[in-house]
Parts: structure tokens; sequence; C-alpha cells
């Protein structure tokens, strides 16, 4: 198995550098990966003691943002050197500032492991939920450098519970410590005589409630939702949605005209942005082109900026989060630590949150447009209802709060 494994990297590797001449975020990893080395050499100090976190992209190192946060509080002795696998989260946080040397994590090949530990040397490395790298944390094992796992979650078609998966298993004995996120994966785990785990929970829930403690004052958004109020009408609010999440909640919003909209896609290049212009049939305007003054005169405010929705969800009353006609939903919690019912599509299996939040009353999950309406409408009717629903939704998030504690006494610096 280990043969195939390390055949499988070299094998990814020169696909990656194949293709990097046609394909936008291969060329951006090639490159990458190229400046890696130049940036530790110049940027490691040889006197500090770093503690390394990986995360493989934007939505991983989000759940790993709230343990260095309280790392870099509680002991500033040492440096983070934080690491990322996709360009997607390299390109967005190469400059956080609480991390001391930001780079992309070399193919996991064992001449890359060895040069790139010589180099770190760190204290103690931190992956983030999916970070399984044989060789890196079998180097990290040999080099009694303690390595741990957060936000884990482990499911039955995952390779380690798999009769050829002895070489993956015997990788998970080689962690300090596998913090995950729920008793169903502490007990999949002790199936296969893995009892190096500890149940903290899902990191993500205490960054949301950070998240929410910082939301952004935004004019723009205000002087809609005042609009909305004096007009005794609702604001839905749309987050990272694809064409296939439009086609939906498009067309009832056209219908419906008591109803205020305020969309941000998960693209925002032109000819989305355009996709939606061209099927919306009420008054609308992006926000880069608006004012406080101008929103009298609008029903929709699409977002064309990054780095905004968490805070915009603060103005609506129902959400609805995209992604679940396609690979998967995107982050349901933003939405719900505002106390606001989150909707989505049929592909949220993977999620516990979703299929959590659905027990206890606070996501619904649609597969069309009929679903959609007359969801919708009963929360328009009903404002008991609607506002139960959100309760129900912000008290999931509230009470699975205080992962990072947890973490931090299970690595106990």
């Amino acid at each position: 198995m280990l043969f195939f494994y390390n055949f499988a990297i070299y094998l990814y590797a020169l696909i990656v550098r194949l293709i990097s001449p046609f394909h936008k975020k291969a060329r951006k990893m090639i490159v990458g990966h190229k400046q890696t080395y130049r940036i530790l050499r110049q940027n490691i100090d040889a006197n500090a003691e770093y503690i390394w976190f990986h995360a493989a992209s934007l939505g991983e190192f989000e759940q790993g943002r709230p343990i260095m946060e309280e790392l870099k509080r509680t002991h500033p002795e040492y440096k983070i050197l934080l690491t990322f696998f996709s360009p997607s989260g390299y390109e967005v946080r190469k400059d956080y500032p609480l991390a001391d040397v930001v780079c992309y994590l070399p193919f996991d090949k064992k001449r890359n492991v060895k040069r790139f530990l010589k180099i770190v040397q760190p204290k103690m490395a931190i992956f983030i939920k999916y970070e399984f790298w044989y060789n890196f944390v079998n180097q990290l094992y040999k080099r009694n450098i303690p390595v741990y796992m957060v936000s884990a979650i482990f499911r039955p078609n995952q390779i380690f519970f798999r009769w050829y998966g002895s070489d993956m298993r015997k990788l998970l004995k080689k962690y300090t410590c596998i913090c995950v996120q729920d008793e169903n994966s502490r007990k999949l785990l002790s199936n296969i005589g893995i009892t190096n785990v500890d149940v903290c929970g899902d990191t993500r829930f205490d960054r949301v409630l950070d998240i929410q403690k910082q939301a952004k004052q935004l004019p723009i958004a205000e002087a809609f939702e005042k609009k909305a109020k004096s007009e005794n009408e609702k604001i839905f609010v749309a987050g990272s949605t694809w064409p296939k999440d439009e086609d939906i909640l498009i067309p009832y919003f056209n219908m419906t005209t008591d109803l205020k909209l305020i969309i941000a896609p998960h693209e925002i290049d032109e000819a989305h942005l355009k996709y939606i212009e061209s099927n919306l049939q009420r008054p609308h305007i992006r926000y880069s082109r608006a004012t406080p003054g101008m929103m009298a005169d609008y029903d929709c405010l699409i977002i064309d900026n990054f780095g905004l929705l968490s805070s915009i969800y603060s103005y609506g009353q129902v959400a609805y989060v995209g992604g679940g006609f396609g690979v998967g939903i995107h982050n349901i919690l933003e939405a719900a630590v505002y106390d606001l019912p989150v909707i989505f599509g049929p592909n949220f299996k993977k999620f516990r949150e979703a299929q959590q939040m659905i027990e206890c009353g606070g996501g619904y999950s649609i597969s069309d447009y009929q679903a959609f309406r007359g969801l919708m409408d009963e929360f328009l009717q009903y404002d008991g209802t609607l506002n139960a629903a959100g309760l129900h939704a912000g008290n999931y998030v509230r009470s699975n709060a205080g992962v990072v504690k947890r973490v931090m006494a299970v690595i106990n610096l």
C-alpha cells in the first residue's frame, strides 16, 4: 500500500506540472512550490521555536484559525508557521498577520519532507481536519515531534477502514492525539484499534462566534435593512450561491414583492454577475456601485466584493447557503450564528452540522423549486415559525462552542 501511496504522490505532482501551462490553479501551485524553500530559508528564525499549522485550503484554515489566535494570546513565545496545499487557501491568507511564516506545503515526497523539516525543525505540528500526509507524519514521529490532528471527522468509507488500508491505520497511531469532532468518529477509530483520540468538537463553532463579535457595520446594508423595515418586508440573504441555487431562489424573489434579497455569489466574475442580473426582474444594484442614499430604489443588493458575507448575514431574517446542488454546501454556521434559519440544497450528507441543524429545527434542505417555495411561504406567513427556527439554529451554534479550550488542553503546551 505504501508503495502505491508514494507512486500516487509522484504521479499527482507530475500531472500538476504538466497541466500548469494551461491551468491557472495548477500554475499557481507550481510557482508557489518553487518559492517554498526560499521563503523558509529567508524567514525561519533558527533561534525561535515554531508551532507548525497545516491547512489544505481556506475552509481548513478557518478551522485552525481560532487555535492559532488562542496560541498567540496564551503563548506569545512561540512563532507560527502556516502552510497550505491549495492556492485557494494560500492566495487569500498568505498575509495572515498572526502567522510568522506562510508558504505552500511541498508534495509529500520523502526528500521534500526531510528538507522541509531540516529547515523548520518545528516544536509541534498541527494538521487540520483531513490532512493525512504519510511521509510528513512518519518523519515527525521518528523525530519525536508531537503531531496533532484537530477537528477531524471520520466516515466508514475512508481508506483507514478498508481491508487494504493497513499502512494508513498504522499512520493514525503516530499522531500524538487525534482531536475528533464527534463520538461516531471516536467509535470508528476504536473499532480498528486507534485509541489516541479525544472528542473535542469542531473549532468552526468558536470561529463563527468570534466572527459575529467582529461583524462589520456596513452602511449600505444598513440603509437596505432600514428601507425593508419601513415597508414591513423581510430580507432574504443568499450566500455562496451557484447558478443551480440561483435558478431556484431568484424566480421566487421575482414573484414575492414583500421580500428583499441580498445575494452574495460564490464566484464574482463578470460573467456570473451578469447571469444573476439577467434573471432578476426587480430593481437591483451591485454593492460596488451602491451608496446608502440609493438603497430606497432597489429590492436586491448583489454583493460583488469578497470578505463581506459573514457580516451581511446579520441583516437578514432567513438565509440560503449555496453549494448543495453541487459537490456540497458551504459554511452554514456563518448564517446560523445570527439566529437565522438556514436553507440549503440536497447534497449535505457529508456535513455533520447540516444534519444536526435539520434535527434541531434550524436547518432545512430543499431539492427543487416547489420545496423552496413552500418553505419560504411558511416563513413569510408565520413569524412564530420563522423566529423559532432561527433560535434553534443560533442555539445549536452556541451549544457547541468551547472547542478551542478543549483542544488547547489536549495540546498542553
